[in-house]
């Protein structure tokens, strides 16, 4: 008797968090361009990641635009959530991070995705800002690293904006996704110190903290010219974050499985592809060796997360209720 039912059910359920992995790959395939442009091979998997990461986007927008059509009361639902609501980002998060990725082969592509992808983020931290100022029901327990998912979008747009020539409108992103950065990094810090435990769901989110200082010494590296003591404080925040969280890798390796583990992939590719931008300011082969294998390291962790999610879709694990 249910069995017709069973796909509606499924779509109802269909997480805003699935955006994440396009986050995820477009990093990867960003960090491979990064890394033949350093070592000046051409390796030929760019247009393979680049075209699974336009697939895997436009395949998620199908489907959540067929649940905000079919199930509109469960959209609103998340986009009242506390956590969930922060999530709503990743779709011009992604749409600017594809940008990136396509600036080499196609500019005029890139101009469109980007227009999109900065538009639409303003109009989603308007929202979520406005959200956070007056609502009625979230606690300090709902903190967690998700919330810097807005702050890190606005950061992101300088890294194609600078080379399309809006200068002026990156140095507003950039400027806004600094100043959240501060903000919510002095609320996360006090949630972690002086409260309960992150919930196991989202552990994972706390290599989001590595983010917002790599990526932003990625945009600043386009905004500014040469590495000045800024960017170094950027790039040397984001890495101590990456090793603090290595120290933790055995409480990460007993997690259970859930679809916040894509939270480990963005941000390693951020500090991978930051090393390698070091490299290239710096000259010091430590950070093209650290680059290199940071984006071996984002590969392999690429290719579990997509085996894991893959067997949970499979298995009825996904698109349930509180997951």
């Amino acid at each position: 008797m249910t069995t017709p039912t069973q796909p509606d059910s499924r779509l109802e359920h269909f997480p805003i968090s699935f955006f994440a992995m396009v986050m995820g790959m477009s990093g990867l395939t960003i960090g491979w361009e990064k890394a033949q442009h350093i070592l000046d091979l051409n390796l030929g998997v760019t247009p393979w990641l680049l075209g699974a990461t336009s697939v895997l986007f436009l395949t998620l927008v199908i489907l959540y635009g067929s649940k905000l059509m079919l199930y509109r009361q469960a959209v609103l639902s998340e986009l009242r959530h506390p956590v969930k609501l922060n999530f709503f980002p990743t779709i011009s998060i992604s749409l600017l991070l594809l940008s990136i990725a396509f600036l080499p082969l196609a500019p005029e592509l890139t101009h469109w995705l980007w227009l999109a992808g900065a538009t639409l983020h303003l109009a989603f931290m308007l929202y979520v800002v406005n959200v956070w100022m007056h609502h009625d029901h979230f606690k300090v327990q709902h903190m967690n690293p998700a919330w810097f998912i807005p702050a890190v979008g606005n950061v992101l747009v300088p890294v194609a904006g600078v080379p399309l020539g809006y200068v002026d409108v990156s140095w507003f992103f950039f400027s806004i996704g600094m100043l959240f950065w501060v903000m919510l990094m002095t609320i996360i810090l006090y949630r972690v110190l002086f409260h309960d435990p992150i919930d196991e769901r989202l552990m994972p989110t706390l290599f989001i903290l590595i983010a917002p200082p790599a990526v932003g010494f990625i945009a600043y590296s386009r905004l500014v010219p040469e590495l000045d003591a800024f960017g170094r404080i950027l790039y040397y925040a984001g890495l101590f974050f990456t090793l603090l969280l290595f120290t933790q890798a055995a409480r990460f390796l007993k997690l259970r499985f859930f679809l916040s583990w894509w939270a480990y992939s963005f941000p390693l590719a951020a500090i991978s592809i930051a090393s390698l931008v070091m490299f290239e300011r710096s000259g010091n082969d430590f950070y093209r060796y650290l680059g290199l294998g940071l984006l071996t390291l984002l590969t392999g962790i690429i290719l579990i997360l997509l085996t894991r999610t893959a067997n949970a879709v499979r298995q009825g694990g996904i698109c349930v209720p509180g997951h």
